[in-house]
């Protein structure tokens, strides 16, 4: 009897749809009985024993009987979970579909059904028959007639789905997931939640945005190629970009570092071209040389070095990544370089297709930079982390070799631009608030950490660039070894007074000894004037020069000669800036007439690298910048910042522009002065009572002197040509002024 009643209860838990008519006489009439149960579209097999008799009632011969349970096995079949370890291409999830008539199908609806009910406005429970959700078990939607249903799918599953490449990813409610092992029975159903299947992965998704995320993170590491057979993959996800005649393959999401392993920013080009003109500059002193670039990203640097600079350079490309690496060896083939596998073994150079006529070969290694820089040498360092690159400094200058030449590219601008003061405190050990020139101030904090970590290593530097742009700071270092040069260049660190009422400036005074007055050293009174402290102490800052002349000179004649656009305007401007003149006084010569007389040796070269730099070593600038609107007189009209700066000269005072500040005046001139003459310029935005004259002049008055200020810049240009016979001028001046010296 306890048999029996098994039996019974369990055709009872059956549902009513999945039992035909006519089969409640049949299932008494069973001599053994029989237990069905469809779960997840399985039908599972029962045995129940009566009178010692054990009758069993197979899987086909329900099938037979029970037609109903067919197509709803079918269908529930592939909502189970797919397996990620079987080979694809695979069949689909039923809750990825294309269109919601597709989603409708699976629930045996036949296309137009709910229209065209509609529009005859019919019954739909005469029409119809309740039908489940294909995306929904039976304990959490119960079947329902057509026009519930469409709504339900509509509104539940469509509504809410994930849309990739045509298709939709809806959410699904079947047990797909897996099941906790503290839960059995009923409670399994309870515990169940919504979820999406991955197109790409076949993986479980539960919230909807972490689903939108898990597809970004596929298409920015390039899989997009879906494991079933319905999604077309697409041929190629790599985009090819040309800069200075190299091309590279990049991936999607290129120049969002956090996202792709392949690092490229296009707006790094300037910085790219200044880098490039420094390494042939060192070229030109000895070759070959030996450079690195420690992290490659696509490999574009390393590759326009070698592609440009050819036998006179060997390059190395270093990167940590495994696709960083896969990813410069594809564009070393595609601009037809060699790559050098191993350093160890020389039999390991990959071949070259037939017909390529390139030789070069760049070496590729995968390894932490410090260990790279820690195991060789080299003449030519260029360090461009994610951030700072403080990290790397010790290591830079360990192994670097005597007058070689680093160069480091920082980006953490938030910290270095003292938005983030805290940050620059933690990395380079420095106190800074936001001044007029927090520019100079971030080069100069750059510059500060790079020689307390040369000093470590028993090694000076020699500034030949400091630049700071937008994006990032670049610092170009020439590597002195010695003792005596450490010395040297540790004294160049001082802090800095800085007036935060006026903000006048000024390094502190050398020496050990602790002053009474520290507000005695600044040229401003405004301690006096004002009631309670007025000066901060900033640094400890680089209180050198910046910029060595003879050194840019030369790097602009490389910018001319390799066509390098972008990097001869800011060339320019920073000759005049480290001659500390305008441009009409900016005067060019030839920087390697020394060397036409006969080729000397590379030995000899070196040895008088060191003459040369004494000798390119002019008058150091004058520290800072003012900008002209931060001084600006109140109810005045300021001067023409050109007009200005020969007042300035005027006055006797050395003056030019900087790149730092587009409205910056770098002047020898103490801020009072700056001030007076900037006062005795400018005049009053009204009219009445000027004895000058009207300031507000009409049209006609304006255009006319528009029209003779362009006829005295177009008459100094030519003065300028007709005395300069080194022909490099020529080639500078032919393209127009540049955006940092552009006349206002």
């Amino acid at each position: 009897m306890a048999a029996e009643e098994a039996a019974e209860a369990s055709l009872a838990r059956l549902s009513p749809e999945r039992r035909q008519p006519g089969r409640e006489d049949d299932d008494e009439n069973l001599e053994g009985g029989g237990e069905t149960a469809a779960l997840n579209g399985v039908v599972v097999s029962g045995k129940v024993k009566r009178n010692n008799l054990d009758v069993k009632v197979t899987e086909s011969e329900l099938e037979t009987e029970e037609k109903g349970t067919e197509e709803e096995s079918t269908r529930e079949s592939d909502s189970n979970i797919l397996d990620v370890s079987s080979g694809y291409p695979r069949e689909k999830h039923i809750s990825i579909q294309r269109h919601l008539a597709d989603l409708e199908k699976l629930a045996d609806l036949k296309e137009g059904e709910f229209t065209m009910a509609v529009s005859q406005n019919t019954d739909l429970h005469v029409t119809d028959e309740k039908k489940p959700c294909p995306l929904c078990p039976e304990e959490k939607f119960k079947a329902c007639y057509s026009h519930k249903l469409h709504r339900h799918l509509q509104n539940l599953h469509w509504k809410v789905s994930v849309e990739f490449e045509g298709y939709r990813m809806c959410i699904c409610h079947l047990p797909c997931r897996p099941v906790k092992p503290n839960l059995i029975g009923d409670q399994t159903f309870s515990k169940m939640g919504a979820h999406y299947h991955c197109i790409i992965c076949s993986a479980t998704i539960t919230r909807r945005t972490d689903m939108i995320g898990h597809i970004n993170r596929h298409v920015n590491k390039g899989e997009t190629e879906s494991r079933f057979i319905t999604v077309p993959a697409p041929k190629s996800s790599h985009e090819v970009l040309k800069e200075s005649a190299t091309d590279v393959q990049v991936l999607p999401n290129y120049s969002t570092p956090q996202k792709t392993d392949s690092y490229f920013n296009p707006k790094m080009k300037l910085n790219r071209q200044l880098i490039f003109c420094a390494l042939a500059v060192l070229a030109e002193e000895r070759k070959p040389i030996e450079c690195l670039d420690a992290f490659g990203a696509t490999g574009i640097m390393g590759l326009q070095w070698a592609k440009h600079l050819r036998s006179s350079v060997k390059v190395t490309i270093n990167d940590c990544n495994e696709n960083s690496v896969t990813m410069i060896h594809e564009n070393c083939h595609l601009n037809k370089m060699k790559v050098k596998l191993n350093t160890k073994e020389d039999d390991n150079d990959e071949a070259m297709r037939d017909g390529e006529e390139n030789t070069d070969t760049i070496e590729v290694t995968k390894m932490d930079a410090n260990v790279i820089m820690h195991l060789r040498s080299f003449d030519f360092i260029h360090l461009d982390p994610f951030g700072t690159s403080v990290n790397y400094l010790d290591s830079a200058f360990r192994n670097v070799r005597n007058l070689g030449i680093v160069s480091l590219t920082s980006t953490d601008i938030s910290s270095l631009y003292a938005k983030a003061q805290h940050v620059a405190l933690r990395h380079y050990g420095c106190n800074i608030v936001r001044t007029e020139y927090y520019k100079e101030l971030a080069a100069r904090i750059v510059i500060a950490a790079v020689t307390r970590a040369a000093a470590r290593c028993n090694k000076g530097i020699e500034v030949l660039l400091a630049v700071a742009l937008e994006h990032f700071v670049l610092v170009v270092v020439r590597v002195l070894r010695g003792p005596s040069p450490a010395d040297d260049s540790a004294k160049k660190i001082r802090y800095l007074i800085h007036c935060q009422w006026c903000e006048e400036r000024i390094f502190q005074k050398e020496g050990n000894m602790v002053e009474e007055n520290p507000y005695q050293q600044l040229p401003c009174d405004c301690h006096g004037s004002m009631p309670g402290k007025t000066a901060v102490v900033l640094g400890p800052l680089w209180s050198g020069a910046l910029f060595n002349t003879g050194f840019l000179r030369r790097m602009l004649f490389e910018a001319v000669q390799y066509g390098l656009d972008e990097a001869q305007p800011l060339l320019k401007t920073l000759v005049c800036e480290a001659e500390c003149t305008t441009l009409k006084h900016f005067s060019t010569h030839s920087p390697y007439d020394e060397n036409k007389q006969g080729k000397r040796k590379s030995d000899e070269v070196i040895r008088n690298a060191g003459k040369r730099q004494k000798s390119e070593n002019s008058a150091e600038h004058p520290a800072f910048y003012y900008n002209i609107h931060r001084h600006s007189i109140k109810g005045m009209n300021m001067p023409k910042l050109n007009k200005f700066l020969n007042y300035l000269s005027e006055a006797g005072y050395r003056v030019s522009r900087t790149h730092f500040d587009p409205m910056g005046v770098r002047t020898n001139a103490p801020l009072a002065q700056f001030k007076t003459i900037l006062m005795k310029y400018s005049t009053p935005t009204y009219a009445g009572g000027q004895a000058e004259g009207p300031v507000h002049l009409t049209e006609d008055v304006q255009a006319g002197e528009q029209v003779q200020a362009a006829a005295d810049c177009k008459a100094e240009d030519d003065e300028f040509l007709e005395d300069d016979k080194s022909g490099v001028a020529v080639a500078m001046f032919t393209k127009d002024y540049p955006t940092h010296c552009a006349a206002d």
